[in-house]
């Protein structure tokens, strides 16, 4: 089968990392796979596709956006034209929806009959009149209308249920592990009351990422726990900020060099890492921490899980439905430091607690491996 990807940027976050996943499942299914890329675009992830077989179309070779719904509608009509008289898709698969309907509405106007569209967020980000397109679109348009949670599943339709194979408009598959992350193989040693112990949080240092909200949450913990550091990977636009928390809290950036009853050289920044130097962090990582006030899946938790860190997530998107609270990790409420506080304190007062989550993290992990994501995908399309 042919099929066609479209997505609106070819950039390096969460949903790109996904939609490579994606790809791979559909080769592995023996399809052949074609991409359009509307607008801005990454060369390292635009290789990274083109290496795996995709052959990778750009509409906007620059990265610029159209002005405009009209000039847009045309600037797609035209794109999408030349590609679809070239692959002769069966299928095309529109990741995201943006910008709005317009990609579907185009894709079925060049005489494509089956679409399936991912939305990769939950209805929260659309206007009522948005919503009632969708609907009207996942009826009358579409041939599945899939998402990554069944809470944002439910947010737009009322009701959800994960993809088993039977047909339905609607439904949910969860995304999977990227291949940058191996499930691990081995236990962690298990941790005693007298061990260091690192919280580290991998993110974009954003506001929407609850990344205000680490650094006084640990200068709290810490008066209490000389023997935790607190590792930060990620580059965003509250860098400065955080380090000046750190140092009103007295948290020097720095490794530390010994266990001190201060919470002074014991936090780092790592800066922004490539995915393939991921792994090497998590396994640094005691305990996991996102507190993010809005969150579509939770890549990272899911990450973090897979190499035996214990997550403690704010109970926000689908981070409930990768982190199974009490027993993988635990939930906390969205912008409460008062809550991530005392969390990880009853973390940090059990080790006991922290060796089994960290085990059944692992498990978790393994039930979104991509073994199991290739199967549930090339079933859609043989569906």
């Amino acid at each position: 089968m042919r099929i066609l990807i479209c997505i609106p940027c070819l950039l390096t976050g969460g949903t790109e990392v996904q939609t490579f996943s994606l790809a791979k499942a559909l080769l592995a299914g023996a399809h052949k796979v074609a991409l359009a890329c509307y607008f801005e675009h990454d060369s390292g992830m635009v290789r990274q596709f083109q290496d795996a077989g995709v052959k990778v179309y750009l509409l906007s070779p620059d990265g610029s956006r159209p002005a405009g719904t009209i000039s847009t509608t045309r600037f797609l009509w035209n794109g999408l034209k030349k590609i679809i008289r070239e692959e002769e898709p069966h299928v095309a698969h529109v990741q995201y929806m943006a910008p709005g309907a317009l990609p579907i509405l185009t894709l079925r106007a060049l005489g494509i009959k089956k679409i399936i569209a991912t939305a990769h967020t939950s209805a929260d980000i659309y206007s009522n009149n948005g919503l009632r397109i969708i609907r009207f679109l996942t009826r009358h348009v579409l041939s599945g209308f899939q998402c990554i949670t069944e809470r944002a599943e439910s947010s737009f339709f009322g009701t959800s249920r994960l993809f088993d194979g039977s047909p339905s408009p609607h439904f949910t598959i969860h995304n999977t592990l990227p291949d940058h992350i191996t499930i691990r193989t081995e236990s962690r040693p298990p941790l005693r009351d007298s061990d260091p112990l690192t919280i580290g949080v991998v993110s974009r240092l954003e506001k929407i990422k609850g990344m205000d909200l680490v650094i006084p949450a640990f200068a709290e913990i810490a008066k209490k726990h000389p023997n935790i550091h607190l590792l930060i990977v990620g580059d965003g636009s509250l860098h400065e900020h955080m380090k000046i928390q750190a140092k009103q809290a007295h948290i020097s950036d720095s490794a530390p060099t010994s266990n001190k009853a201060n919470p002074s050289d014991r936090i780092e920044f790592t800066g922004r890492l490539s995915p393939g130097e991921l792994q090497a962090q998590y396994d640094r990582i005691d305990i996991l921490l996102m507190p993010s006030r809005s969150e579509g899946f939770g890549l990272t938790a899911l990450e973090g899980m897979a190499r035996g860190c214990v997550p403690v997530v704010a109970d926000t998107g689908g981070l409930p439905e990768v982190v199974r609270d009490n027993i993988d990790g635990l939930l906390n409420i969205p912008g409460s430091t008062e809550d991530i506080i005392n969390k990880i304190t009853l973390l940090l007062d059990n080790p006991d607690v922290i060796n089994r989550f960290s085990a059944s993290s692992v498990k978790r992990a393994r039930d979104f491996s991509p073994d199991n994501y290739k199967r549930q995908i090339n079933l859609l399309y043989k569906k």
